[in-house]
């Protein structure tokens, strides 16, 4: 029994289609004269979670349910329809299954995103990490997954699993601006990062990973997300060097020929929001004036040491970790090989210190009592006085979500979390 396909409709990615000549050995009960088919919308997106499908063997069809966590795919992912009946099955089975794969899962960002895609239906994620750490066991214990794996056990789960991740989000990195032993961030920033960057090649698989705004250095050279700058770029400590060392890497494998078919790399801001709080003096200045205000009634902030800066004048280009993870999900879902390359993760416009801890200070309920203390001598010569993101390449591929203003950013995290006392995770 042959069927034909159906006819395509709404856009180029959504195509609902009959299969032909289902398997008996797929349908069990199954009587002759029967009509098989499945109705998906193909290619099946990331992360497709199989509670979602009803598989009435039955009465043999396959009915998906409307749910959010199955989207269109993007182009290129795959032509299901130039298979066999067999493969089409089985292919159909794998897109179920498909992983997502977060490194760095049980810190800041990592365990962000994973919570921002369970809220978005996706439950089959494999996050990746030193999960011995007990402080920042809060960050990932309620969060749904397929699997934890050690980060030093990763590649050889990806070895044998690799035909079932659909996406990479390499966010695990040493993050200690302070840190001065170059040989951590060869470790774990760049030759980890390498080996990912092979992998997903290897295997054909996106990847999303984690740069940093500490690449520009002192922004001598601007803050634009121009490939054509990064040799000239000079970050200030080890931290950047390893990040913009890595960026280089990549580019220079781009020019041969050899990167993942989708790959960006997130030059990120001044991040802030909820489960930062194993970061202790890396956590943003918001955790640190709300923890402050609430031991003490006050705010310290650093005094500036430039005669063109006044004292918290000093600028940052902040960014809710919330609306990161919007990013995030924005690369996964319109990846296209023309939109590879460097981004910024900021808001596009700096603030001040002081904005921030007035901010604070409101969301608390509190009257402003705000001072300054001298920046510490180990960070003074490589503290940077202003930084703003670019933000026109990302916005010239379709991401066109506006970016929380400071103060409502500020709101949610102390209302909803600081307040309280938790993380961010999915809601039942």
């Amino acid at each position: 029994m042959i069927q034909r396909l159906f006819d395509k409709f709404a856009d180029d990615r959504l195509q609902v289609r009959e299969i032909d000549k289902v398997s008996r050995s797929l349908v069990d009960g199954s009587a002759d004269g029967d009509k098989h088919f499945v109705i998906v919308a193909m290619p099946i997106g990331i992360g497709a979670f199989t509670k979602y499908f009803k598989v009435l063997f039955g009465i043999p069809v396959l009915i998906p349910e409307f749910m959010g966590g199955v989207e269109p795919g993007a182009a290129g992912d795959g032509d299901f329809f130039h298979r066999n009946q067999r493969q089409r099955y089985a292919k159909v089975l794998s897109y179920l299954c498909a992983m997502i794969v977060i490194t760095g899962a049980a810190g800041f960002i990592g365990s962000a995103l994973a919570a921002r895609l369970n809220e978005e239906r996706f439950f089959d994620l494999v996050l990746v990490d030193d999960f011995s750490r007990s402080d920042k066991l809060a960050n990932h214990e309620e969060l749904t997954c397929a699997a934890k794996i050690d980060r030093s056990a990763f590649f050889d789960w990806l070895e044998i699993n690799e035909n079932q991740v659909q996406f990479i989000f390499h966010l695990g990195a040493r993050t200690d601006t302070t840190e001065q032993d170059r040989s951590i961030f060869d470790d774990l920033n760049y030759s980890y990062s390498q080996r990912v960057w092979n992998a997903c090649i290897r295997f054909g698989i996106p990847l999303v990973y984690a740069s940093s705004a500490a690449t520009y250095g002192g922004g001598e050279h601007g803050y634009a997300d121009d490939h054509q700058i990064v040799e000239q770029l000079k970050p200030l400590n080890p931290y950047g060097e390893s990040k913009n060392d890595f960026d280089r890497w990549a580019l220079g494998e781009v020019a041969k020929g050899q990167a993942p078919y989708f790959w960006a790399g997130l030059k990120f801001f001044n991040v802030f929001g909820p489960n930062e709080f194993h970061k202790g003096r890396m956590a943003s200045v918001v955790f640190h004036t709300f923890n402050q205000v609430n031991a003490t009634g006050s705010m310290k902030l650093f005094r500036s040491h430039r005669e063109d800066y006044s004292d918290g004048g000093q600028t940052r280009d902040f960014v809710y970790v919330k609306d990161l993870t919007e990013v995030c999900l924005f690369l996964m879902h319109h990846r296209k090989a023309s939109s590879s390359g460097l981004y910024n993760l900021g808001t596009g416009h700096a603030r001040t210190f002081l904005d921030l801890a007035k901010a604070t200070f409101v969301a608390m309920g509190k009257k402003p009592n705000i001072g300054f203390i001298d920046t510490p001598e180990d960070i003074r010569d490589t503290y940077q006085y202003f930084t703003e993101a670019d933000m026109s390449k990302l916005r010239s591929i379709g991401f066109d979500r506006p970016f929380a203003t400071l103060e409502d950013a500020i709101h949610d995290y102390v209302k909803n979390y600081l307040i309280p006392g938790t993380r961010w995770h999915a809601s039942a």
